[in-house]
């Protein structure tokens, strides 16, 4: 092997594909099991690696050269092999510095809450105060060493101004979790949240319903790979190419959904979405048929609404964890708003905007099977459909044409 990751489990990693998109180097996952790590350094089979989880400190003491950062931190998440001699960096450092920049958040004289207590909480807390935070303060379950708890934290310091979450609070596949209550911290002008699967965590979708600059942790996961192949190879990758990296990686993951009225073309524009992109279509309606066996108007008629509704929270609930969909939601999904916070956190809200008068009532839409519902469900709903859409398409003539601007605004 050359390059690489090693770690214990891989099977989820985003680095293989960051790395072979930023420099023209093979780039392997490496397995190893902890009874197999010591043999594995003393080896050092490998020209250069990334380090994650769980062994990051556990390398330090096979290396010949820590640099400053990585010592002060603690931990190491890059290592270079030159002629046998191993050189340990931590790229983690310069991928969060970067993140919260490009976020436009403001961390010098800021009070600074850092969640969790382990190698990644190290990291925060050297970037926050190389970047001239005024207080840090780092949170753990239980008192310890330099950590307060989040219960101090909450009755001694609910006016910080910045929250990192390095813990794995909202990772896949637990992503509905989230550490702490955003809402006992009115003074926040910054969230940011390391994980990045989901793109949007538990954490930063709140953040981002309280009008809170905010961030998931995937760009970071970018510019620290970038700098790692700097390492590497001895040459920096262009800004531009690191951000052309992220977004190819971005679209790639991100689902597309759609929202919008019954027969605004939801699954017509999902289908030829599905042609132009290669995402497969999943449709939250159909989802409903095959786990219930009974067709939408019966759910209702034998049921009710409410428990339709139960039954499509349920089906966005599972699917908010998929990566890489278009996701045709019915025309009621919105209604609630936890539904449109599962659906953000891997995906893009996408209204499509069809006038009232080429709307249709039919007979299988059980809340607008003639004109007169179809109005007021309209009425009803659009203003949630506006105030919940990041993209909003004015529906032209086409289905294609629908399609298309579809794909061009959500890949801006």
């Amino acid at each position: 092997m050359t390059y690489g990751l090693l770690g214990e489990k891989l099977s989820h990693s985003f680095s293989p594909q960051i790395h072979h998109a930023l420099a023209d180097y093979k780039y392997s996952l490496i397995e190893v099991a902890k009874e197999d790590i010591d043999d594995f350094m003393k080896n050092k089979p490998f020209k250069a690696i990334n380090v994650t989880i769980p062994y990051k400190q556990t390398v330090i003491p096979y290396l010949d050269h820590v640099d400053e950062a990585a010592l002060t931190i603690g931990a190491v998440n890059t290592i270079v092999n030159k002629d046998g001699v191993l050189y340990g960096y931590n790229t983690d450092y310069y991928g969060l510095i970067s993140l919260i920049e490009r976020n436009g958040i403001t961390v010098k004289g800021k009070k600074v809450l850092i969640l969790g207590s382990g190698g990644t909480s190290k990291t925060a807390k050297v970037a926050a105060l190389n970047m001239g935070a005024r207080e840090i303060y780092r949170l753990s379950r239980t008192a310890k060493e330099d950590c307060i708890t989040y219960e101090d934290a909450i009755t001694n310091h609910s006016d910080a101004d910045i929250i990192i979450n390095t813990t794995p609070s909202g990772m896949y596949p637990e992503i509905h979790n989230q550490a702490i209550d955003l809402k006992n911290f009115p003074n926040l002008s910054g969230v940011i949240d390391a994980i990045y699967n989901p793109l949007c965590p538990q954490l930063v979708v709140q953040a981002k319903n309280m009008n809170i600059p905010s961030s998931g942790g995937l760009y970071m996961l970018v510019a620290q790979a970038a700098k790692a192949s700097e390492y590497f190879i001895g040459k920096a990758p262009r800004e531009e190419d690191v951000e052309k990296v992220y977004k190819e990686l971005l679209h790639d993951k991100e689902n597309i959904v759609l929202i919008g009225m019954p027969s605004c073309g939801k699954t017509s524009v999902s289908e030829a979405l599905e042609k132009m992109t290669g995402k497969t279509v999943i449709d939250t309606d159909s989802l409903i048929v095959e786990k219930t066996g009974m067709p939408i108007t019966d759910i209702f008629a034998e049921y009710g609404e409410k428990h339709f509704r139960d039954l499509e929270s349920e089906v966005i609930k599972d699917i908010s964890k998929m990566q890489g969909m278009i996701i045709s939601t019915g025309g009621g999904a919105v209604l609630r708003k936890e539904n449109v916070d599962q659906l953000r956190k891997n995906g893009r809200i996408v209204f499509l905007d069809r006038a009232l008068e080429k709307l249709l009532a039919t007979d299988d839409r059980p809340l607008s099977s003639n004109r007169d519902d179809l109005t007021k469900r309209y009425n009803e709903r659009y203003d949630i459909y506006v105030s919940s859409a990041d993209i909003i398409i004015n529906v032209p003539e086409g289905i294609e044409n629908t399609a298309k601007e579809v794909l061009e605004a959500w890949t801006k």
